[in-house]
This record gives C-alpha cells, sequence and structure tokens, in this order.
C-alpha cells in the first residue's frame, strides 16, 4: 500500500490507522510494508513524536 508522502497528510493517515486499526506504530509498519523509521523521521521533520502509551504521534 501507498502512504501518503506529504508530512501533514501522513500524520494524519497514521494517526487515524493507529486510533481505528492498529495497537502499535510496529504493527503498522509491518502491515503496510514501510519502514518505521522512515514514518517517524518524517513526521519529527514537522515536530511530532511517536508515544507510545497513546499510541499516536503528538
Amino acid at each position: 500500500m501507498n502512504i501518503p508522502n506529504d508530512p501533514a497528510i501522513l500524520l494524519s493517515f497514521v494517526n487515524t490507522k493507529l486510533r481505528d486499526d492498529f495497537p502499535s506504530l510496529e504493527e503498522l509498519c509491518k502491515s503496510l510494508c514501510v519502514s518505521q523509521e522512515s514514518i517517524e523521521t518524517k513526521l519529527s521533520a514537522i515536530g511530532y513524536t511517536y508515544d507510545k502509551e497513546k499510541n499516536r504521534f503528538i
């Protein structure tokens, strides 16, 4: 599956998937066959980090 390239759209996409479908970022990345590091890098560029306890980027 292709994921959004634009960081702001990616943020919305990932947080929605985490809220609705996946218990962790690791599970989401495995399911979509994408690198967790690449998602974290793209979102950190716009000031977001993954909060494991809340299971979302904040």
